[in-house]
């Protein structure tokens, strides 16, 4: 009788050692999770837009509305205007096309709530935990640079991983509203400059310029742009190399 208690109890603590650590595995899944940011243009709705097919769906300004590519229906995020410090916390209203000039679409509503300048729609967007803890930027710059590398119409563009990157901290400048596109972070000098130089063959455009952010990171930069129309033509000509999801910084 006692052998049998003994086994027993041998048996239940296997068992519940063995749930423990099947809950830590999930919760350190978890806690790797990369939540979604994107500093850009938002594209303001306007019935005008539904009726041209440049975006698919059609959205009204009873409520805020929000529209994304790529993340999921009810999916919770905080867009900014980092020209006045304005949030807006709301989910995903429905998954939309829309131009890749774009990271988002909006409603009025939204765009009157965060006071945007309709000419320059400029806004940071982040994905918020469930737990509602504010989401921190590092860490999303090196997925662009996979993409970039995969795309970038060279074939010795180097690059590392960069996953602690401050590519996204910016000093916003309230009174100066210019803009720069953030083509790619390199770890060699080289690299940047080679594709810096074939970029320019191929697109005739002389704005790019690579910058030094410490002995093992240069950026790859287009600009500056006084406002979103100057730097539309910029970003649809890299668009059209294959660059996509470009970030857009604020000078």
């Amino acid at each position: 009788m006692y052998r049998i208690q003994f086994f027993l109890l041998i048996f239940l603590f296997f068992f519940l050692q063995s749930c423990a650590e099947n809950l830590t595995y999930k919760n350190n899944t978890n806690s790797n999770k990369k939540y979604y940011s994107s500093l850009g243009f938002t594209l303001i709705y306007d019935q005008n837009l539904f009726d041209n097919k440049i975006i698919n769906k059609k959205i009204n300004n009873e409520s805020f509305v929000f529209l994304h590519k790529n993340l999921k229906v009810n999916t919770k995020v905080k867009i900014i205007n980092p020209i006045n410090s304005k949030i807006v916390e709301t989910k995903v209203s429905k998954k939309a096309n829309y131009p890749n000039l774009f990271n988002s679409v909006i409603n009025k509503k939204i765009a009157s709530a965060l006071d945007l300048d309709p000419e320059n729609p400029y806004v940071e967007i982040y994905e918020i935990k469930k737990n509602k803890t504010f989401i921190a930027k590092e860490g999303t710059i090196f997925d662009e640079e996979k993409n970039v590398a995969d795309k970038a119409p060279i074939n010795d563009v180097e690059m590392n991983d960069l996953t602690n990157n401050d590519s996204l901290n910016l000093d916003v400048n309230k009174n100066n509203k210019n803009f720069i596109l953030l083509v790619s972070d390199f770890y060699y000098i080289d690299s940047a400059l080679k594709l810096k130089k074939n970029l320019i063959e191929k697109t005739n455009i002389k704005s790019f310029l690579v910058k030094k952010i410490n002995n093992t990171k240069y950026r790859l930069l287009a600009g500056p742009f006084e406002n979103f129309s100057a730097l539309k033509s910029t970003y649809i000509s890299l668009n059209n190399l294959g660059f996509e999801n470009l970030d857009i910084l604020m000078d």
